[in-house]
C-alpha cells in the first residue's frame, strides 16, 4: 500500500504518547505561574513594607506606577517571612503548581498572626472562571459524574467529583440568599403564577413533586423570577405558603394576576388579594373545552374559541362569547358549561390597553420556562432532591442560560386595568 508522502511523520503519531504534549500551552502555564507568584510576592512586600531579602526598605505608593520596593531608612519590622507552601490553582489555563510565600505579621496585642493573601485566598482551588464553567456544565442538564468526565481532559484530570460538588455548594449559598431577599424595592405590577411537576428522589424513592413558580412583571415590562418552591402539590395551603412568603418579604400588591385556573391557587389569591383583577389563562381553558368535546367536534370548538378570544375589540369578544354559548349549548352542553364556569375572569384582559392583550391572556411566560427547564434536566431522569429541582430552576435564570425579555405592550403598563367588565349576558 502506497503511503501518502504529504503526511508528516509527526502527524501519524498525533494521538500517541508524547505527541499530545503541547510546548505552547506548557510555556503559557509557566508564564502564568510566574505572573501569579509575582502578584502574591508583591502583595506580601506591600504588607511587610519591604521586599524579599531587604530589611530597611518601604514600598512605594505612587498612583501612576505599580507598587515597587525602594530603599529607605531602617524601620521597625511589621512582620517576617518564613518560607513557602505549595499550592495548586486550577484556571482556564489548566492546573499550575505555585510556591506561595508565608509570613507572620505583628498583631496589635503584641503577638503575631499568619498573613493571608487577598490575591490567592486561603482555600481557593479554582479561579472564578473555572467555577462558572463547572456550574454552567451542571446547569446545562448533566450530572456530577458527567461534568467531571467532560472537563477531565480539558483540565488534565484536576476536576474531581468533590470539586464539582464544592462549586455546587457555593451556588446553593447564592440560592439561599436569593430566596430570602427583600422585595420591597421591586416595582412589580403583574404576577404570573403556574406550577409544573418533576421527579425527584425523596426518602430514597423517585417521587413526583410540584414546582410552584411566581413570575413578576416590573412596570418597565421586564419579567423577573420572584419565587420557585418545591411542594407536594398545588393545594390552597401550598400556594398560600408561597404568597405569604412574598408578602413577608415586602412585595407590593400587584395590579393584575394571571393564573392557570387551579382551584387551590384561586382560593389562596382570593384570601390575600381579593380585590386584584385576575386573568384565567385562555390556553388552559382551551384545553379544558377540548377535554369536554368529542374528537369529531374538537376542531370546530377550537375555531370558535379562537375567533372569540382573538377578536379585535372587547365588544366583539363579548358578542362572540354569547354566540359561542348559544351554539354549544345545543351541540355539546358540556363545552358551553365549561366556558361559563370560567366567568368574567377569562376576559379580564379586555380591561387592559389592546397592546397588552397578547401578554395578559395566558401564563405562557411561565409555561415556556417549564418547558426549557424540563429540556435541560431530561438527562437526569430523577433529580437528587426536591430542593435541587427548585434550585436548578432558579440557577438556569440566574446564570443567564435562560433569559426573559420584556412583555408585549410594556410601554402601556403604567395604565392600570379599567373598571369595565365584559357583558356576560348570553
Amino acid at each position: 500500500m502506497k503511503i501518502d508522502s504529504t503526511l508528516a511523520d509527526d502527524d501519524t503519531n498525533l494521538f500517541l504518547g508524547a505527541a499530545w504534549f503541547d510546548p505552547i500551552e506548557a510555556g503559557i502555564r509557566d508564564q502564568i505561574r510566574g505572573f501569579i507568584e509575582g502578584l502574591v510576592e508583591e502583595e506580601l512586600a506591600t504588607a511587610l513594607g519591604r521586599g524579599r531579602y531587604q530589611r530597611g526598605s518601604v514600598v512605594s505608593a505612587d498612583a501612576e506606577e505599580p507598587p515597587s520596593v525602594v530603599p529607605a531608612a531602617p524601620a521597625a519590622a511589621v512582620g517576617h517571612r518564613h518560607g513557602h507552601r505549595q499550592r495548586q490553582l486550577l484556571g482556564s489555563f489548566g492546573a499550575v503548581e505555585l510556591a506561595v510565600p508565608r509570613a507572620r505579621l505583628q498583631a496589635e496585642d503584641g503577638g503575631s498572626r499568619e498573613w493571608r493573601s487577598a490575591v490567592l485566598p486561603r482555600y481557593r482551588r479554582q479561579t472564578r472562571q473555572v467555577e462558572a464553567l463547572i456550574a454552567g456544565a451542571y446547569l446545562a442538564g448533566t450530572n456530577t459524574r458527567r461534568v467531571r468526565r467532560a472537563l477531565a481532559a480539558l483540565f488534565k484530570g484536576a476536576i474531581s467529583k468533590d470539586t464539582v460538588s464544592r462549586v455546587w455548594r457555593r451556588v446553593k449559598t447564592d440560592w439561599q440568599a436569593w430566596a430570602t431577599r427583600s422585595l420591597a424595592e421591586e416595582d412589580v405590577v403583574r404576577l404570573i403564577l403556574d406550577g409544573t411537576v418533576v421527579r425527584a428522589r425523596l426518602d430514597k424513592k423517585a417521587t413526583t413533586i410540584s414546582l410552584l413558580v411566581v413570575l413578576g412583571v416590573r412596570r418597565d415590562g421586564q419579567k423577573i423570577l420572584l419565587a420557585v418552591k418545591n411542594m407536594g402539590g398545588e393545594s390552597e395551603a401550598a400556594w398560600r405558603a408561597i404568597l405569604d412568603d412574598l408578602d413577608r418579604r415586602g412585595l407590593k400588591t400587584p395590579e393584575l394576576l394571571i393564573i392557570d385556573g387551579a382551584a387551590g391557587l384561586e382560593k389562596a389569591l382570593a384570601a390575600l388579594w381579593p380585590q386584584v383583577p385576575t386573568q384565567r389563562c385562555t390556553v388552559h381553558k382551551h384545553r379544558n373545552l377540548l377535554a369536554h368535546a368529542p374528537d369529531r367536534l374538537q376542531e370546530e370548538v377550537s375555531a370558535d374559541y379562537t375567533d372569540m378570544i382573538y377578536a379585535a375589540t372587547a365588544e366583539e369578544v363579548g358578542a362572540r362569547r354569547r354566540a359561542f354559548i348559544l351554539k354549544w349549548k345545543l351541540k355539546c352542553a358540556a363545552v358551553a358549561e365549561s366556558l361559563e364556569e370560567a366567568g368574567e375572569r377569562l376576559f379580564t384582559f379586555t380591561r387592559l390597553p389592546p397592546g397588552q392583550w397578547k401578554s395578559a391572556r395566558t401564563t405562557n411566560a411561565v409555561e415556556r420556562l417549564h418547558e426549557e427547564f424540563k429540556r435541560r434536566i431530561k438527562t437526569q431522569t430523577v433529580l437528587p432532591s426536591p430542593e435541587t429541582a427548585a434550585m436548578l430552576f432558579w440557577a438556569l435564570l440566574a446564570s443567564g442560560q435562560i433569559t426573559m425579555r420584556k412583555v408585549d405592550g410594556w410601554s402601556t403598563l403604567t395604565e392600570p386595568p379599567t373598571d369595565r367588565i365584559l357583558d356576560l349576558a348570553a
